[in-house]
């Protein structure tokens, strides 16, 4: 009794004391996962991608199926603030747990409002189509690893889908977009290489001038290569049958396969041969193409968009030695090429 009457007089004085940090969130248990899929009972799939590996594209073929919706950029688990954030602070884990709560039966209740939240968002748009698979592509450029361990934290039952793109064009097109997309944040050096390839186009593709500085080349190919080695480990270790990887360029090729793949791992029961014509006429279009046109015709209509093998065009001996040196194994592991020497 006397300890809770100085604890009373000390919250009359001081006030409640306020707890500066939150427990970590708890992972979803079988049994939660069982229970709200009563209230939303879609099967649920996420595709991860380094930005410019073609994801957009996945999407907008993915979803040709009658079975399979997918949308966009929600960036659940992939670009801060998160899902996570709705509930990590003090204060709401302190609601979310309280005892006086009976509607909590005990348990930090966090891990469930978090997928009430996504399965709502994500089922609102398949609801409206009457599609039964629904999935979110989000690129994963950022947070690598952890945004693979962030949506088995949530979605243990759900489906990872990871598309690889070549490095090189990778970089080929985070330049071009940087260049007309971001040209208000692009560097002394940048404007001027954006001047040159205005006023000169022919010397960044005979080999003698770089769109690139060499710093922007060890960025982006650092990144790719930690989305690759993180992403591809995490995503077989924490979800082993459920996870599913396919190159961008083996899309392109022959798009109705790994389509058709695709599909079956997300478990639809049909696939029909008119989706061949589907297809040829959602890839004839490219949104991005013409977005990018919009916003600066001349830069953007000095390379073909989301083509393969571009990077052989403009990259100098210079480049490929850069790139070699950060990413050189790794253009191997993914059997873009078969050695060092290219």
């Amino acid at each position: 009794m006397f300890s809770r009457f100085k604890s009373a007089a000390r919250i009359l004085i001081k006030g409640d004391p306020k707890k500066k940090k939150r427990n970590p969130i708890p992972a979803i248990t079988p049994e939660e996962v069982a229970e709200i899929k009563h209230f939303f009972s879609r099967e649920k799939f996420f595709i991860f991608g380094h930005a410019r590996s073609g994801t957009t594209l996945l999407m907008r073929l993915v979803r040709l199926h009658p079975e399979v919706h997918c949308d966009y950029q929600a960036h659940y688990f992939t670009r801060r603030p998160l899902l996570k954030s709705l509930v990590d602070s003090p204060e709401i884990e302190e609601w979310l747990t309280r005892k006086s709560n009976r509607w909590n039966q005990g348990r930090d209740l966090s891990p469930l409002v978090l997928r009430a939240a996504a399965d709502f968002i994500m089922e609102r748009g398949a609801a409206k189509e009457d599609k039964r698979i629904v999935g979110d592509k989000s690129p994963s450029s950022t947070i690598h690893g952890q945004s693979v361990r962030d949506m088995v934290a949530v979605y243990p039952d759900a489906k990872l889908v990871y598309i690889v793109r070549d490095g090189r064009d990778v970089l080929i097109s985070e330049r071009f977009r940087n260049f007309v997309e971001e040209s208000k944040f692009l560097r002394a050096e940048d404007k001027r290489i954006v001047e040159e390839l205005r006023r000169n186009p022919d010397q960044f593709t005979n080999g003698t001038r770089s769109i690139f500085t060499e710093v922007f080349i060890r960025r982006v190919a650092k990144g790719w290569v930690a989305n690759l080695q993180e992403i591809e480990g995490e995503g077989q270790r924490l979800f082993g049958k459920n996870y599913f990887t396919l190159r961008y360029e083996d899309l392109l090729d022959d798009p109705f396969n790994e389509l058709t793949r695709l599909w079956k791992f997300l478990g639809v029961k049909k696939i029909d041969q008119a989706l061949v014509e589907k297809i040829k006429d959602e890839m004839a279009s490219n949104p991005d193409e013409e977005w990018q046109a919009q916003r600066d015709e001349g830069i953007a209509s000095f390379l073909p968009k989301g083509q393969a093998g571009n990077w052989q065009k403009l990259f100098t001996a210079k480049d490929k030695s850069i790139f070699k040196e950060v990413a050189g194994e790794m253009l191997v592991k993914w059997k873009y090429e078969k050695d060092s020497n290219w």
